[in-house]
């Protein structure tokens, strides 16, 4: 499933980098070497990164 339309990011590169980088969404957006531009995917894309660090600590 797509994130960010206009970074072309897909759901699972969020998730890996979710586990990978502590910090906010644009960190996360960061080291995929892009940042939110519309900003119309930050609510799932914060959703997407807050379930897979849930997942990892549980």
């Amino acid at each position: 499933m797509i994130v960010c339309v206009c970074n072309a990011l897909r759901e699972n590169q969020v998730r890996a980098k979710a586990r990978d980088c502590a910090g906010s969404v644009g960190r996360v957006y960061a080291s995929l070497g892009c940042k939110p531009q519309c900003c119309q995917c930050l609510p799932f894309a914060r959703q997407v990164i807050q379930d897979e660090r849930s997942r990892v600590a549980a």
